[in-house]
């Protein structure tokens, strides 16, 4: 319960910040709002964070329409309110497009977010590390009593500095991860998460109350479906398992929609396969994800396709 809480309050903070930001755009908050907006942003810490981000964000997409000289020509005299109207509609138009690029909604959220084919290591203020796979992304919360991260996307690594006083505990969809001691790797997948321990050992715990707490020690990998909650609990290999680490990706009778799944976290267009038959085929081997053509040289020779490259697509195809 505690995890849906908090994913309330994070989604409700958020609308609040665009809805401060909206009120402002254009018009000055009257004596009252500007009283209700002070107290908004002084009721809670995160509160000016979010907006803080939310304004940067923004500012730098509504300073370039600013200073295009076409929208400043607009006709703005009395009898000609279409062009303004229409320039501030594009503007608009234009502020959002620059805000979904940006990736603001995830920026939004997010304390530490890897770009494309990037694996940065974040190091927490408690001394902890973290390494970021491609397109992943983090939050994160220390008090004097916990120490909590939330995994927004992707795959982190995690290697957690001793404080018994202070719980570190991994928020991952509905599921808490508790570290006991231990270094492991949480991974969010469409539709399962999957948990490898490393070193020592991790508590997992579910939202509800209809399943029990999963212990999962070092050498042991636990999946659960997202959708039914249904886990599993088996032996891992953990360097096969980090080999993403290390640019590679290790494939054992794995579907190519994973595969490509993987493959587009590290290419700034987009990989598709053609069709949901080929999507299921099964590739086994290892590969350089990094490489975003050697990988594709990897599926064409593993399954006998080909591949096409249209602007910043690439379509496999039997």
């Amino acid at each position: 319960m505690p995890v849906k809480r908090a994913t309330r309050t994070q989604h409700r903070r958020h609308e609040e910040a665009a809805d401060w930001l909206l009120r402002q755009s254009g018009t000055a908050l009257d004596p009252t709002e500007q009283a209700a907006f002070e107290t908004w942003l002084e009721h809670d810490p995160e509160n000016r964070r979010v907006y803080e981000v939310a304004r940067r964000l923004m500012g730098e997409a509504s300073a370039a329409i600013r200073s295009d000289p076409m929208l400043q020509a607009s006709d703005r005299s009395p009898h000609s309110m279409a062009k303004p109207l229409l320039g501030c509609l594009l503007a608009l138009a234009i502020a959002g497009a620059a805000f979904m690029l940006m990736d603001g909604p995830m920026r939004f959220r997010a304390d530490a977010i890897a770009g494309v084919g990037e694996l940065p290591v974040v190091t927490l203020a408690d001394g902890s590390r973290v390494q970021l796979n491609a397109s992943s992304a983090i939050a994160f919360d220390e008090t004097d009593d916990h120490r909590t991260v939330r995994l927004l996307r992707g795959e982190a690594l995690f290697e957690v500095a001793r404080d018994p006083m202070r719980p570190f505990v991994v928020e991952v969809g509905d599921l808490r991860v508790t570290a006991l001691g231990t270094a492991f790797d949480v991974r969010l997948g469409t539709d399962a998460t999957d948990v490898v321990v490393t070193q020592h050992a991790v508590r997992i715990d579910f939202a509800d109350d209809q399943h029990p707490s999963l212990r999962v020690t070092e050498g042991e990998r636990a999946v659960i479906d997202e959708r039914t909650g249904r886990s599993e609990i088996a032996e891992s290999d953990t360097a096969l398992a980090l080999a993403w680490t290390r640019g590679q990706l290790v494939l054992d009778n794995t579907p190519l929609s994973q595969v490509v799944t993987e493959m587009n976290r590290h290419f700034s267009g987009r990989i598709v396969v053609l069709s949901q038959e080929l999507a299921q085929r099964r590739v086994s081997g290892t590969m350089t994800i990094s490489d975003t053509q050697a990988a594709l040289n990897f599926v064409e020779r593993a399954l006998g396709v080909s591949t096409n490259r249209i602007g910043p697509v690439i379509v496999i195809r039997n």
